[in-house]
């Protein structure tokens, strides 16, 4: 099992409102651009899931802000696998944004399955992806769903 996946975040002016905080949209995209290097990461890669014909979709996202990020701020995000089927058909991340004093500053949450990208419905994926769940960083509460 894989201990962390860990990637530092940048702050953008474009990612400021008027008062100087990050707006909320942009939390959801420091979470979709860590899932992307996490697929990546474990052979998941754009050109694969258009060879095998499938995709990734999310049924939930939920964001829960806990302290303010400002610009300048030292900041991380992980990936953390909270839930999983064995087959790899679907999944739940957590995201954890901390500062680089440890302070938590924000938790994202994130239900998803995997699509048949030809047929429009919902698909179990290649080994790898049950593989990659298996072996990805896991919540202190993970579960399997069966």
């Amino acid at each position: 099992m894989q201990a962390s996946f860990k990637r530092p975040v940048v702050l953008r002016w474009a990612d400021l409102d008027p008062n100087g905080h990050v707006r909320h949209s942009v939390y959801y995209d420091f979470g979709a651009a860590i899932r992307v290097d996490f697929l990546n990461a474990a052979g998941i890669t754009l050109k694969f899931m258009e060879t095998h014909h499938f995709g990734p979709i999310l049924f939930r996202e939920e964001a829960i802000f806990r302290r303010e990020l400002r610009h300048g701020d030292p900041l991380w995000i992980n990936l953390l696998v909270s839930k999983a089927r064995r087959d790899g058909s679907r999944f739940s991340f957590r995201h954890e944004i901390t500062r680089d004093d440890g302070i938590l500053c924000a938790v994202i949450n994130v239900d998803g399955a995997w699509i048949d990208t030809q047929h429009r419905k919902l698909t179990t994926p290649p080994a790898i992806a049950a593989k990659m769940l298996e072996d990805g960083p896991k919540a202190d509460d993970f579960q399997w769903m069966d």
